[in-house]
């Protein structure tokens, strides 16, 4: 069974989770964002310490704690390593008050019916089990949806919910991921079907069968009442998709009881070449926002 208090201060929403999560594909990306270019690292284990070192340094950062954030998703190599000599998992909890999360998906396959699953993940109970042990509460994984393909949609949410039942049998709680792609040209249909395939697979499952949902910002405010309601959901978390920060925000806001868990919109203002106070000040900065948005109901003035 997952950690009760754990599972207390998730389900409480007093907070949203940040997204550290970004892996081998999107990794340089994230780097050149952050000031680091790709000529300041040689091969995978120069570049992973490098997003590790801004990793760390997030973590470590003053602005960076339980009081607004609630959990944090982890990358498998940040799980595997430490930040000032304390396992990472570890260290967010029982320093920060930060419920951990570790991303398990191994990227997308090929786009097949307007979506792409995820690709097959062989040594999921391992890597469960290692989570176990390593003090995480949760998982997850992504997989995306880039039109209204009934069939296509379909297929996700299975495959999300298939692999989530598997996670739930280690005792962790699966973050289901079927991203809508925010330049979909019919993007509000694909969430109406996602919507609709969400809800069937949740009405199957047993009582203590437990899962949290992370949903592309829909286009019709508070489309996903029924899915936060849902007696099998924990928590409903908005990832930002592409969305600048004040754009995530403003339509976070309007969509009650979700609250974000948001990676490029939380890190577009760190740069590797500001010093602490700078880089805490920004940090500050785009967590008071989207903590903000994820606390306001829709009637709430917009936030950022």
């Amino acid at each position: 069974m997952p950690n009760q208090e754990q599972l207390n201060k998730i389900a409480s929403g007093q907070g949203f989770i940040a997204a550290l999560d970004q892996s081998g594909g999107s990794t340089p990306k994230a780097l050149a964002a952050y000031g680091v270019a790709e000529s300041e690292y040689n091969g995978e284990d120069e570049m992973f310490a490098k997003i590790h070192e801004m990793r760390s340094r997030i973590i470590t950062s003053p602005s960076f704690n339980g009081d607004k954030i609630v959990g944090a998703i982890l990358f498998e190599k940040t799980m595997d390593g430490a930040i000032e000599g304390t396992p990472t998992a570890t260290y967010l909890w029982e320093k920060l008050g930060v419920v951990p999360f570790l991303k398990v998906d191994k990227g997308l396959a090929d786009e097949e019916n307007g979506v792409q699953l995820m690709k097959p993940m062989p040594e999921l109970d391992a890597l469960c089990e290692r989570a176990v042990a390593a003090g995480i509460f949760g998982t997850k994984m992504r997989s995306v949806i880039n039109s209204a393909n009934p069939q296509g949609v379909a297929n996700v949410i299975a495959q999300q919910f298939e692999i989530g039942k598997q996670i739930i049998g280690h005792g962790l709680v699966p973050i289901i991921e079927p991203e809508v792609n925010i330049h979909a040209a019919d993007k509000a249909e694909c969430e109406v079907l996602l919507k609709t395939e969400t809800l069937k697979q949740l009405d199957a499952l047993a009582d203590d069968e437990l899962v949290m949902l992370k949903l592309t910002l829909p286009e019709e405010a508070n489309l996903y009442a029924d899915l936060i309601a849902h007696k099998n959901v924990v928590s409903v978390v908005a990832l930002s998709g592409g969305y600048d920060l004040k754009e995530a925000c403003n339509r976070l806001s309007q969509n009650d009881g979700m609250i974000a868990s948001f990676s490029r919109a939380l890190s577009n203002d760190l740069r590797a070449q500001q010093s602490a106070e700078e880089f805490d000040g920004a940090l500050g900065s785009a967590i008071e926002k989207i903590y903000q948005a994820s606390i306001a109901d829709g009637k709430a003035s917009q936030a950022a």
